[in-house]
């Protein structure tokens, strides 16, 4: 027989933010260091308790100011509901997780427990932190596809050279430079600036640069898929 308190008593709930940039050519997700137990001393994603007032993306905001300027962030989205009862230990705590992204040029200031680690090489982390920074990653790089979510990674002005960069480095392979401009023009997702990147050490032409006609994200293309090169010819957009 279920006891009619404990029946009535409402979970606890959680909004927590898988926040990724592309730095230093990788993919990379913020995290920050617990302190105390439950698992003290693994990483965590930034996030916390759903405040009494609050509905879950004005709690993500504020949560998220904690640990980095929100300002800083170009893209943020609910991203799934975390909800099997045993994820943390103790009481149940449902939690609702969000996408975040920075553009690679911005480098916002963190605590000193917080640090960008490459999701590729996550260190141990706490509770089902590891599979929500999985399935945002996921998540990203289905966007790629199909959406403009490109210029949330990228800076106000690109080349398509380093443009490529952030393909490469959020898809996990390398990208063709001339199949990604093709694709995102024929799209009509880049526009030109009208001006040109300085030249490097090697010289050579100046680049041209570029800019996204869009800076919100918008359904481009619902049926395109980017896939790796060994799997298609182009390694592009079908």
């Amino acid at each position: 027989m279920v006891d009619a308190t404990t029946a009535s008593r409402p979970e606890a709930h959680e909004v927590l933010a898988a926040v990724l940039q592309v730095r230093a050519g990788s993919l990379q997700v913020l995290l920050w260091q617990r302190a105390l137990d439950p698992h003290a001393h693994r990483w965590s994603l930034p996030g916390g308790r759903l405040g009494p007032t609050e509905d879950v993306e004005t709690s993500i905001k504020r949560q998220l100011a904690e640990k980095v300027d929100v300002q800083q962030l170009a893209h943020v989205e609910q991203l799934a509901v975390f909800s099997a009862p045993n994820r943390v230990p103790g009481e149940r705590v449902v939690a609702t997780a969000f996408l975040g992204l920075v553009p690679s040029d911005n480098d916002p200031g963190l605590p000193r427990d917080t640090r960008w680690h490459p999701v590729e090489a996550l260190p141990d982390t706490a509770f089902d932190h590891e599979s929500i920074v999985r399935r945002a990653r996921t998540r990203l790089r289905a966007k790629l596809s199909y959406t403009n979510i490109g210029f949330a990674l990228a800076p106000p002005t690109f080349t398509i050279s380093a443009l490529r960069e952030l393909y490469s480095a959020a898809l996990g392979y390398k990208v063709s430079a001339t199949n990604l401009q093709r694709v995102l023009a024929r799209r009509g997702l880049l526009e030109p600036t009208g001006e040109t990147a300085a030249p490097g050490r090697a010289g050579g032409r100046p680049a041209a640069l570029f800019r996204f006609a869009e800076r919100n994200m918008e359904v481009t293309d619902p049926f395109a898929v980017l896939r790796p090169p060994n799997r298609a010819r182009s390694g592009s957009a079908s």
